[in-house]
């Protein structure tokens, strides 16, 4: 059962759905029965919702702005059926967070773990992602908490710093005895896609940028880009966490030893004015 008007209904579904057609499917209605809703939200707000595109409906960002507060209204309204129902069924709530594979793995999961008990209605998809493009997933509403890079923060989203992570400079452990410049200008680097920036960052930081070879190879998942550099096909930057194993067992190495590149991270999301206390307790509990 939802709370939100008939007009919200057909706003979520268009959203959803990306087009009028799949929306009047999903909600039974005709494609004219959205189209009007639409417009009756659109004409009470005194605002344009939607940009037609061939990816299909696209959201301004007064309709972004909508989005959020539809959300949050669903989270509240589910929290108070659960209040109505008394002992009946109690409801359930979704959430999606999304992350780094080596962050999420090492530090946020488990972070999340002792919430997830306490709230055993509450639904978590941990979505990982390499790619950073993860401030655009929330800003669409496709997640409701996002680890961001501080330079991608918009104004409108609140968040918090996390604990910074430690990277290093890391190569198959057969190159140990190469110097640091003969790989740097020699061989290639692996990342995880065109979009990451760190290992740059890190030779800009070190004031090695312009002595690199800059050709990549790329793996968006954090296992197989290790394997590609403990295989011997680049060097990369890992975070010493998940690279310490690997360094352990004597399939890599660390270059540049001593120096690091720290990255700190935001967890992001958009405000609700009165936050559920599961809510709460994630951005509590995530550090």
């Amino acid at each position: 059962m939802s709370l939100l008007s008939p007009a919200l209904e057909a706003f979520l579904a268009v959203v959803k759905h990306k087009t009028v057609h799949g929306a009047a499917e999903h909600i039974h209605l005709t494609q004219t029965a959205v189209t009007q809703r639409i417009r009756t939200l659109e004409q009470r707000l005194s605002t344009t919702l939607f940009i037609r595109s061939k990816r299909g409906m696209a959201l301004t960002q007064e309709g972004e702005a909508l989005l959020h507060y539809c959300q949050a209204a669903q989270n509240l309204a589910g929290q108070a059926m659960a209040k109505i129902q008394g002992a009946g069924e109690v409801s359930t709530v979704s959430m999606t967070l999304t992350g780094p594979s080596s962050m999420m793995r090492s530090r946020i999961i488990p972070q999340c773990l002792p919430v997830m008990r306490r709230f055993p209605n509450l639904l978590l998809r941990f979505d990982i992602n390499d790619i950073e493009n993860r401030h655009k997933t929330l800003r669409t509403g496709d997640c409701d908490l996002a680890l961001v890079q501080k330079e991608d923060l918009l104004p409108e989203m609140q968040h918090k710093l996390l604990a910074p992570e430690e990277y290093v400079l890391v190569c198959c452990n057969a190159w140990k005895n190469r110097s640091l410049k003969e790989i740097i200008t020699q061989e290639r680097i692996v990342d995880f896609d065109p979009t990451d920036q760190l290992t740059f960052q890190y030779l800009k930081h070190h004031k090695l940028f312009d002595q690199a070879k800059l050709e990549r190879h790329y793996a968006n998942r954090t296992e197989d880009l290790a394997m590609l550099v403990t295989e011997g096909m680049g060097y990369s930057l890992l975070t010493r966490e998940f690279s310490q194993p690997y360094i352990d067992k004597g399939e890599l190495w660390v270059m540049n030893q001593g120096k690091t590149y720290v990255n700190q991270m935001a967890l992001a999301w958009f405000d609700r004015p009165e936050p559920p206390a599961y809510f709460a307790a994630l951005l509590q509990a995530i550090q």
